[in-house]
This record gives C-alpha cells, sequence and structure tokens, in this order.
C-alpha cells in the first residue's frame, strides 16, 4: 500500500476555486518526524478576502453537484461562521491575496504542545508566538475559549415543513406513521387553585369534575393544569370537601391559547390515546399496550407471547402523527420461584451465586397487576413472613397483603424476596417514592428472551413466531386503525378533542443514495443487490495483509480432531486470500479448566521472543475460560489472540471452510491488516466512532468506547477507553480521548486533520441537549494541544433504537424499500436537522432505519454530503463483508466497550490501540 502523501496546494489554472499562493519552502520535521508543507500564515492587516469553501471540489466524486454555500446543519452558533485568521506580519496587498487564496486549498496545520516538557516548539519565522482562544465560529462575540452552544435563531432552521428533498433516484416510501388532522380551532389551557388549599390530587380531580356544567364534559386536567377545547371566562366555583363538608373554593383562570398541533398539546394527545386503547380491550403493560386474549403459547419451550402495540403521537416537520408500532412481550410460563427450585436441583453449593447470575438485571412481569420491574438485588434475609409498611402506616405481612388485596393465597412461606430499585424521582405532592419495592418469587414471571439467547435452536423457533413481513406488519396496523374507527366510544374520545386520524398509514418520496464501489488491492467492484461480497474477500487479496509467520495454537486433547480440521481448513483457504500462514507451534492441553489454559499460555508467551497471534479452541459453552484468556491476551500479555468455539468447526466441510475463512478475514484486522475500502473523496478527514457501554451488574463502571480513523482511506483506526460512573451516559473524557487520537494521526501522517466527523452512538431524543453542552464543548478543548489549529467539526447522534418502518410497494405487496434509501422530510424532527437511512439489508422482518442526527456543524457539510458519507462508513465493518445498520466506526466503539465492560473490567494494553482487537 502507498505510503500516505502530503497534500499540496493545486497549481493556478481555469476552473472554479482560488489559484494557490507561491510555493512556501519545506519545514524541517517535527521531533524527528519527516518534514511538512508549512502554514501559510493570513493576511496581517486590512480586509480579508473571504476564502471560498474547499468542500464541492472535494466531493466531486461523490456525483452531487455544487451547491451554493449554505447555513450548515445543527443547532449551535458556530453554524455560519468563519476561520479566525492567524497571527502573521503585515505583508504587500498581492502577497496578502495570494495567500489568503492558498489557505483555501492548504488548511492550517498545527504543532504539538508537550506538556510536561517545557514550552512549546519555536514557532517558525514570521508567525506570532501568542496561540489565539480557540472558539467555535459564532455570529456572536466569543466570550470564552469553549461557550455552551445555543439554539440558532428562527432564520437559521427551515420552516415547518420545508425541507427541501435531495436530488436522486426518487421512491415512494410508506412509514409506520399516520397523519393526525386537528379540526378544532385551539386548545385552551387554565390555571386552576383551590383555597383553601387541597393536598389530595384525586381529590382536587374530583372536585372539578363536579363543575361540568361550566367546563363541559371534555377536559384535561392533572391537578393543577387545565386544558379544555373551548373558552371560558375567568370564574370562581364553589365546591365542598367530602371528607370534612369544609366550603372549597375553585378559581379557573386562561393563561394560554395553543395551537392545536403545539407541542404543548402532545402530551395530554397521548393520555387521550391511552384512553382510547383501554376502550379496546388493551392492558398497559409498562408504555405499551397488549392482547394477552390473543397470546400465543409454546407448551415446549414454557412461554406465552403477547401481541401489541406501541404508539404515540409525536410532532414533526410535516405536523402531528400517530406513530404505531406492532410489537410482542414474552413472558415466562413458569414462575421465578420454580427457576430457582430449578437451579437448586442443579448447583446446591452455589445456587445463591448462580441465582444471582440469571436474575439480577433482568425484566419480571407480576401478572395481578401487569407491571414490570427491573430485578436489581435479591434479599436473601426476607420472607413473605416478614412485614412492611403501608401508606396508611398499618404493618402487614406480605402473606397478608397479597391475600386480602389480591385474593392470592402465597404457597412457600420460606422463598426470599427480589429487590427493586426505583429511580429517585419526585411524586407530585412532593414524596419521594419507595426507596426500594420488594417482590414475591412466586408471584412474578421472567419476561424476554435473556436466557434463552444461547439455545440457538429455541431461539430461531421463537422469533419465527414473532418475525413479520412488512405485509404483516401493515396489516396489524390497518386493523388497530379499523378498529378504532368501528368502536365509538373510541372515535367519540378522539372526535372530543377535535382530533382526526387518516385511513392509511404516511406515504411520502424518498430517494435512493448510489451504490458504493468496494476496493480490494487489485480490483475494484460494485456489490449485488442484497449488499454482500462475501465471496470476493475469500478470493482476492484484501488491501492490506499481514503474513503469520509465528503464532500458537492450543487445544484440549479432546478436541485434537478439530485442531487438525482446522489446520487443513486454514492451509487450504488462505492462498486464495494473499494470506501466508506458517507452521504453528502446537500445545495440546491435558484437560479443559482455566488454570491450564492460563498456564500454558503465559509459559508459551514467556519462551518466545515474538508472538503475533494466539489462537484457543476452547469447548461450547465455556464463557469462563473466554474471559480468562481475553484479560490474559489483552491486559495483562498484550497479543491478538482468537478464540474458536468447539461447536463452530463441527458439522461438514463446507461449513467449516466457511467457518475459517471468516476467521482468517478477523485474524487480519486483529494483525493490523485492511480489507476492503471505498471512496473517500474529502480529504484530511478523521472520523470518530464513540458508545458507551452499561454493565448489568450493580455497582460495574460504565465503559465509554472510541475509535478513530488514521488514514485517508479510513482502513487505519485507533482506539482507547474510558470508564466512568456506573449507568453514566454523558462522557466526561473526550478531551483525553481526541487529543490522544489527533497526536497520533499526526504522526503517522505529519499533518493534522482539518475535518473532524463524529458519530456518537447511544443518545436519546432528551439528552440531546446535554450532550450539546457538555460533550462538544470536551472535543472543542482537544484542539489546544495544539499551536493554531481549528479543525471544523462535525457532530452525529446515531439513533438505531427506533420503532420506524419504512414498506415499499412493489405490485400488489409491501416489501423493504431499497438499500441506500433515504428520508430527510416530513417525518424528521422539527427541533433538530435530522435524516432516516435504511443501509443495513434485512432478511428477515421490516426494514428499519437509522436516525442520524447533525447536532454540530462547522464544516458546512451538507445534509446531501453527511448522508452520502454516513452510508459509505456502513460499508466499512470488517466483520461483516456487507453494510451495517450504524457507520463502521460505531460499530468497532461498540464492540470495544462491550468487550471491555462485559469481559475485561479493565483498560486494554496501549500496544493493541491500533489493532482492531475486538472483533
Amino acid at each position: 500500500m502507498d505510503p500516505p502523501r502530503p497534500f499540496r496546494p493545486p497549481r493556478p489554472g481555469p476552473g472554479p476555486g482560488p489559484g494557490p499562493g507561491p510555493t512556501a519552502p519545506m519545514a524541517r520535521g517535527l521531533r524527528g518526524l519527516a518534514g511538512f508543507p508549512p502554514r501559510l500564515p493570513s493576511p496581517g492587516s486590512g480586509e480579508p478576502r473571504p476564502a471560498p469553501s474547499p468542500f464541492p471540489a472535494l466531493f466531486r466524486g461523490l456525483g452531487l453537484g455544487e451547491r451554493a454555500r449554505e447555513r450548515p446543519l445543527g443547532r449551535g452558533g458556530a453554524g455560519d461562521g468563519r476561520a479566525l485568521a492567524q497571527p502573521g506580519p503585515v505583508e504587500p496587498q498581492q502577497q496578502q491575496e495570494d495567500k489568503g487564496a492558498a489557505l483555501a486549498a492548504l488548511p492550517t496545520r498545527g504543532q504539538i504542545l508537550w506538556k510536561g516538557r517545557g514550552d512549546a516548539l519555536p514557532t517558525q519565522p514570521g508567525r506570532a508566538a501568542a496561540t489565539p482562544a480557540l472558539c467555535p465560529p459564532s455570529p456572536r462575540p466569543c466570550l470564552s475559549p469553549t461557550p455552551t452552544p445555543e439554539t440558532p435563531p428562527a432564520a437559521a432552521r427551515p420552516p415547518q415543513g420545508t425541507k427541501p428533498v435531495p436530488k436522486g433516484a426518487a421512491v415512494p416510501v410508506g412509514l409506520n406513521f399516520v397523519k393526525i388532522h386537528c379540526q378544532n380551532e385551539a386548545v385552551y389551557q387554565y390555571h386552576v387553585t383551590f383555597s383553601p388549599e387541597v393536598e389530595c390530587r384525586a381529590a382536587r380531580i374530583a372536585m372539578l369534575k363536579e363543575q361540568r356544567a361550566v367546563t363541559g364534559d371534555v377536559m384535561a386536567f392533572d391537578g393543577s393544569i387545565l386544558f379544555l377545547p373551548v373558552q371560558i371566562p375567568k370564574v370562581s366555583l364553589k365546591a365542598q370537601r367530602k371528607s370534612d363538608g369544609e366550603e372549597i373554593s375553585i378559581n379557573i383562570q386562561m393563561t394560554k391559547v395553543l395551537e392545536p398541533s403545539s407541542d404543548l398539546c402532545v402530551p395530554f394527545y397521548n393520555v387521550i390515546f391511552r384512553r382510547v386503547m383501554k376502550i379496546l380491550n388493551m392492558s398497559l403493560v409498562g408504555r405499551h399496550f397488549f392482547e394477552p386474549a390473543q397470546a400465543t403459547t409454546l407448551q415446549k419451550h414454557s412461554l406465552h407471547i403477547w401481541p401489541g402495540y406501541a404508539v404515540s403521537i409525536r410532532r414533526k416537520d410535516g405536523g402531528l402523527f400517530l406513530m404505531v408500532d406492532a410489537i410482542h412481550k414474552i413472558i415466562r410460563s413458569e414462575s421465578v420461584l420454580s427457576m430457582m427450585q430449578s437451579i437448586h436441583a442443579q448447583c446446591q453449593r452455589t445456587f445463591q451465586d448462580e441465582c444471582t447470575k440469571q436474575l439480577v438485571g433482568s425484566v419480571v412481569m407480576t401478572r395481578y397487576n401487569n407491571r414490570t420491574y427491573r430485578v436489581d438485588d435479591i434479599d436473601w434475609d426476607k420472607t413473605p413472613k416478614d412485614t412492611f409498611t403501608l401508606a396508611s402506616g398499618q404493618e402487614i405481612t406480605f402473606v397478608e397483603y397479597y391475600s386480602k388485596t389480591h385474593g392470592i393465597t402465597i404457597r412457600e412461606l420460606d422463598q426470599p424476596l427480589l429487590v427493586h430499585k426505583p429511580k429517585e424521582k419526585q411524586m407530585p405532592e412532593g414524596k419521594r417514592k419507595l426507596e426500594m419495592v420488594l417482590l414475591v418469587p412466586e408471584l412474578t414471571f421472567l419476561t424476554g428472551l435473556s436466557d434463552l439467547r444461547n439455545n440457538s435452536r429455541t431461539l430461531k423457533e421463537v422469533m419465527w413466531e414473532m418475525i413479520q413481513s412488512p405485509q404483516q406488519h401493515y396489516q396489524r396496523l390497518t386493523s388497530l386503525l379499523r378498529r378504532i374507527r368501528d368502536t365509538p366510544d373510541a372515535s367519540r374520545e378522539l372526535g372530543r378533542w377535535g382530533l382526526c386520524l387518516d385511513t392509511d398509514i404516511y406515504r411520502t418520496q424518498g430517494h435512493i443514495l448510489p451504490g458504493e464501489r468496494i476496493n480490494l488491492r487489485h480490483r475494484s467492484f460494485l456489490p449485488a443487490e442484497d449488499l454482500g461480497w462475501h465471496r470476493e474477500v475469500t478470493k482476492d487479496v484484501p488491501i492490506a495483509v499481514i503474513s503469520i509467520n509465528s503464532w500458537l495454537l492450543l487445544y484440549p486433547k479432546r478436541l485434537q480432531h478439530l485442531a487438525k480440521d482446522l489446520l487443513a481448513a486454514v492451509r487450504s483457504s488462505c492462498g486464495s486470500m494473499g494470506m501466508q500462514v506458517g507452521q504453528p507451534t502446537v500445545q495440546e492441553l491435558r484437560d479443559d479448566r482455566i488454570e491450564t489454559y492460563v498456564r500454558s499460555i503465559q509459559s508459551s508467551l514467556g519462551s518466545q521472543d515474538k508472538v503475533q497471534l494466539l489462537l484457543c479452541i476452547i469447548p461450547n459453552g465455556r464463557d469462563d475460560i473466554y474471559g480468562a484468556i481475553k484479560k490474559l491476551c489483552c491486559v495483562q500479555t498484550p497479543v491478538p489472540s482468537q478464540v474458536i468455539n468447539a461447536q463452530s468447526l463441527t458439522g461438514h466441510p463446507g461449513k467449516i471452510r466457511s467457518v475459517v475463512q471468516k476467521v482468517l478475514l478477523q485474524i487480519n484486522c486483529k494483525l493490523g491488516g485492511q480489507l476492503w475500502g471505498v471512496d473517500i473523496p474529502l480529504k484530511q478527514l478523521m472520523v470518530v466512532g464513540m458508545d458507551i457501554h452499561h454493565s448489568r451488574s450493580q455497582g460495574m463502571r460504565s465503559v465509554i468506547g472510541f475509535v478513530a480513523s488514521m488514514n485517508h482511506i479510513l482502513t487505519k483506526w485507533y482506539s482507547k477507553v474510558v470508564f466512568q460512573m456506573p449507568h453514566q451516559e454523558i462522557a466526561d473524557s473526550l478531551r483525553l480521548c481526541l487529543s490522544q487520537a489527533l497526536k497520533r494521526f499526526y504522526e503517522l501522517n505529519h499533518s493534522l486533520p482539518m475535518k473532524i466527523v463524529v458519530y456518537r452512538d447511544g443518545v436519546s431524543d432528551p439528552q440531546l441537549d446535554t450532550v450539546l453542552k457538555y460533550e462538544v464543548p470536551q472535543l472543542q478543548k482537544s484542539f489546544h494541544t495544539f499551536q493554531n489549529y481549528q479543525p471544523s467539526l462535525v457532530v452525529v447522534v446515531v439513533q438505531k433504537q427506533l420503532s420506524t418502518n419504512f414498506y415499499c410497494l412493489t405490485g400488489e405487496e409491501l416489501v423493504s424499500p431499497p438499500l441506500g434509501t433515504v428520508i430527510d422530510h416530513s417525518v424528521t424532527s422539527s427541533s433538530w436537522q435530522d435524516f432516516f437511512l435504511l443501509a443495513h439489508h434485512s432478511r428477515q422482518g421490516c426494514s428499519v432505519p437509522t436516525r442520524y442526527i447533525c447536532m454540530w456543524n462547522t464544516a458546512n457539510l451538507s445534509s446531501e454530503h453527511l448522508q452520502r458519507l454516513t452510508f459509505k462508513l456502513c460499508h466499512l465493518y470488517w466483520n461483516w463483508p456487507g453494510t451495517v445498520r450504524v457507520p463502521a466506526p460505531c460499530k468497532y466503539a461498540h464492540k470495544l466497550a462491550f468487550l471491555v465492560g462485559q469481559v475485561l473490567h479493565h483498560e486494554p494494553s496501549a500496544h493493541l490501540s491500533e489493532q482492531l482487537f475486538f472483533l
């Protein structure tokens, strides 16, 4: 592979873009690094020439035409800023213009401030030593180095429903959204006070309901705020408190007149629709509605599958929409107590530890009230014979409570109790919630597939019952709409507030991004329709291949036959993939105990000078051995390692050959090889992926996975992890991560990236403002590590846990839309610049796109450019020869954080930071 070439300004000539200035002499390299073209100083006096944006020229390879410079995406004030002028001497006007023009083609490079080694390196002649404060470009005065991002003025955001549809192949797309029409002119908000004060919220609601002669039958009241579809004058009413007969004065005063589609109306519209779902005899479990009467029972696996719906009303660019998703709930037929008894029968000595391992972190449901709880602990000292205190202050045992309240008789009196710790929230009256909720295992049932995932056959049978084709999914949605129309009470409930639903799902126009060309060392090709290229990468040579000359193979004696099959398959497969694999040092173990594996690995690594790879075969289902090997090879003695489950090497020769081919590709990545790439026209670019892993175990710290690209074709990666407080979602160590990535980028390329695009995974809508306020300034502060360094920054939040589905009509059947389908209007947010991209191929079920929210953009990347770049990155995940749902750096960051948080629990060795050891 050719080494990266230094960036040079283009030669002057006809065509768009400014001409370069005179060629500057080469500067001496930094700390022994090769020399690089020095930065050209900006004009020191006079009126500077505005530098035309170089981005349209850089994006010509994307197949998009040039577009006028426009206000960038995002909400920050940095949207339309301009680069700060670098300090420099006063020069003649013509020379200033020449150099100012050259800046458009040659972005500024910086110098590293070597902390702890005295002052910064001497500045080049003619350059001021002082470093200006690095503030994001903003039309407002810069008051601090990292100002808090603010919401842009209204003119910076496109009006509702007017986001432009980019050019591209058009495709009609249906979504699981239903348009809501508001027929009332307005919704009126009132403030209600009671004199003397009535503390009980239920009593206040009951008193106001008695005043229907004034308020009317249609109202939404939470105890202090009243919403009505009609306007009434300021009024004072009289009511009588039933508890003591005291007369209460009720004062109602109008405070706001709201548009029917206002954001303030959406919360109580959702309350109204909950009433509609209850009218249809659906059971509320958590936030969603289910139909237990329509449940499917799998007797073989003791499971019930409840069909249901996730419904919510949301305001989008195109107005109000009802989002409907057809979902399922999996509930065990046997109680948690029965499961605990089974565990006791299998392992009596480690009974409590095994119960804690299997139950803590799982979600259970109590059938007497259809409520779900997360199990946070098990209290082995309490039983149903213990007492607790009711709200009235009465002491009562669990046995008596369930008998009197629910008519349930608890049979096992010595069972321990499950502990649920609710999140701290303030109650309306100012009272805190209970510190813990104690549940009786006999009355609780596990939900989900947590302990069934290890049984692939069971998992397939369960998923077969739940997976729905786009046509089946659409039929369930239209069935719900038909039930609402045909049920008079449900239609009346919506009509009272002037809400009217469309009779069909919402249909709009999307566009398809052009296909991407996959580049190997000796050839390039366009993928097939399903966007898979497994055949090509196993028959042709990758971009960069690492020869394996010194490697270890460990396996227990009883798996000797699998080891022989593995070696034979490696020898027959490596040649076509361009890999040279030498004979391994074989270590046959006498048993499969953890201690045997660890001692053998330590002795083998200690006796050999340079070991490139450790390959281990372990028995099926031995996660403990896997964890011990990874801790040893990633933390204590850093060496790339590959662990193969024995079950994956059993079967017909064709299956083994396929497995070995995938293993060889993984090994090449872990050793620093590069499999394939795509065309990346945008130069001087760094792409960053971030994700955070939260452990299910109590008290375990969360892990930030940070991955950054190290070359211009995005095939070299640098990784780092940082630990933070348990369940902390907002990252607080990003300055350290990005600073170290930039230093390493400079060491490898002798220049710094001038465009940094960060894909931040795992952020929900309520956390967007927090990320903008706390994480973006951390990224900006990392630029202070370098003198006069101001790259453009783009921050994109990635949301993949969506309930949005895409449909495409082919003939009379609804199918999944083509890959690369984008929707960036009508159903997007009215507050953020976002788009939906379907980048992966769904073999079963509906196509669920990924949502991308651009919340900071000083690079002036247009929506089309960002969509194309994102789609390209979805092709670069080397663990799968096809496209994935999220950009490759996000996927790598997720894999890294999961391995560290779930297995290692320690920071990996820095020696592995430039290898994809976590695949």
